[in-house]
């Protein structure tokens, strides 16, 4: 936790029983996601109740931007400092409908700021002083600043902070990073040419991916106009030209690309189930993940799921194209294989499953995979572990699946290849 720098969501940290929040380096909460549609920084009830110990110091001395979203601390029994901390400094938007501090966290034995703090602090040593880099700014100074003067403002595209007025001198950036210089937007594809009147090729073009200006996008990824994404919109499809993969407006009717688990319409779904196979059907892509967990094979009474029809799983036989991972945990015990993925060639690992891309643990029913048509794992790793009938896997050269050599498998515990 330490090395990191950025949160695009939100930070929440709420009934842990550890003393210390070691996020020294944490500089900037965007805000891209927030807990309760209102906090970017919620942290509560950290202690444990029938003990004399929990959250003492939330070590964020590094912290000086939140640009959406408020900060809620509350119930901290043993915490100290947070209430010397000058939130409205770190708060982009301090408005009090999204800025709350409750005090009712530790005070008895906290102690007070170094000296050197003029009482804000995250700690009781000098090296945790709060650092203000908004409310001490000239008039004159669009955001952050360095000191107190006009000459000390930080460039309009710095984000928490500066060292410098140049827009190199950021310590994070508003929009986009392009190569350490914080813009607006990242260089275009066409630049318009005032002598010709035209758009014409820029050479210099990058590509969008996250908050940072790339020259090419990650190959797992697709291009659409000039951003990476993990999937194309509905009016487009994907397809590859020297290469690369990018989206293009279908001449015709689509493929039909589904959401998965996870994603879009099945966001608050935790795996394929009786509710929502029905929405797989004639499904050539999915666009995210499929997982299939016991609660979703055997069916989960406390929400009224019932168990999943064996032959609908058949829908998947449609399905080439896997964007996210494929998680398998359960399935119909009169099912011996996964030939319903028959038809499935790649695996995008755009999103991965504690760094995996392909997971099958414990099927005791299964005796062979059915592959065939799997020709790509684009990222992530193979985990194929604990089933005891399993047979063939001994037999596929998985590693010309992989699209980069830091890719790993793990296979065993599975039936003994002179057994098949």
């Amino acid at each position: 936790m330490e090395s990191i720098r950025e949160v695009t969501g939100y930070v929440l940290v709420a009934l842990n029983q550890f003393r210390y929040l070691p996020l020294e380096n944490l500089r900037i909460i965007r805000g891209t996601k927030l807990y309760e549609d209102r906090y970017a920084l919620a942290i509560f009830l950290n202690y444990r109740k029938d003990g004399n110990f929990g959250l003492q110091e939330l070590g964020l001395k590094n912290l000086t931007e939140i640009l959406n979203g408020g900060v809620y601390v509350d119930q901290n029994k043993f915490l100290c400092y947070a209430d010397t901390i000058h939130w409205q400094d770190i708060v982009r938007n301090p408005w009090p409908s999204n800025l709350t501090l409750v005090s009712t966290n530790g005070s008895s034995g906290c102690g007070r700021c170094h000296k050197s703090c003029t009482g804000r602090c995250w700690g009781p040593t000098e090296n945790h002083c709060q650092t203000l880099t908004r409310t001490v700014c000239a008039e004159q100074c669009d955001g952050r600043c360095y000191g107190p003067y006009v000459s000390d403002c930080c460039h309009r595209e710095c984000a928490g902070g500066c060292s410098g007025p140049k827009d190199t001198d950021c310590f994070a950036c508003m929009n986009f990073n392009d190569s350490g210089a914080c813009v607006t937007q990242c260089p275009q594809t066409f630049v318009y040419n005032p002598t010709t009147f035209q758009l014409e090729h820029n050479f210099n073009a990058k590509y969008t991916y996250g908050a940072f200006c790339v020259k090419k996008c990650p190959h797992n990824f697709v291009v659409d106009s000039s951003s990476c994404v993990r999937a194309c919109p509905s009016s487009k499809m994907e397809v590859e030209e020297n290469g690369i993969k990018m989206c293009k407006p279908c001449t015709d009717i689509c493929p039909k690309a589904c959401d998965g688990i996870g994603t879009g319409s099945l966001m608050s779904a935790q795996t394929v189930d009786s509710s929502n196979i029905d929405k797989f059907i004639n499904c050539t892509k999915i666009n995210g993940n499929l997982i299939f967990l016991v609660t979703g094979i055997h069916g989960d009474p406390y929400n009224a799921i019932e168990a999943i029809d064996p032959e609908k799983l058949n829908v998947f036989r449609t399905v080439r194209e896997i964007t996210g991972f494929l998680n398998i945990q359960s399935w119909p015990p009169n099912m011996t294989d996964f030939s319903v993925f028959s038809n499935l060639v790649t695996i995008g690992g755009r999103v991965l499953y504690s760094g995996l891309s392909l997971l099958i643990l414990k099927q005791q029913g299964i005796t062979s995979l059915q592959f065939q048509s799997l020709k790509e794992i684009s990222a992530g790793n193979i985990y194929i572990t604990d089933n005891s009938n399993l047979c063939y896997y001994h037999t596929i050269n998985w590693t010309t699946l992989f699209s980069t050599i830091n890719q790993r498998i793990v296979i065993r515990d599975n039936r003994k290849a002179e057994n098949c």
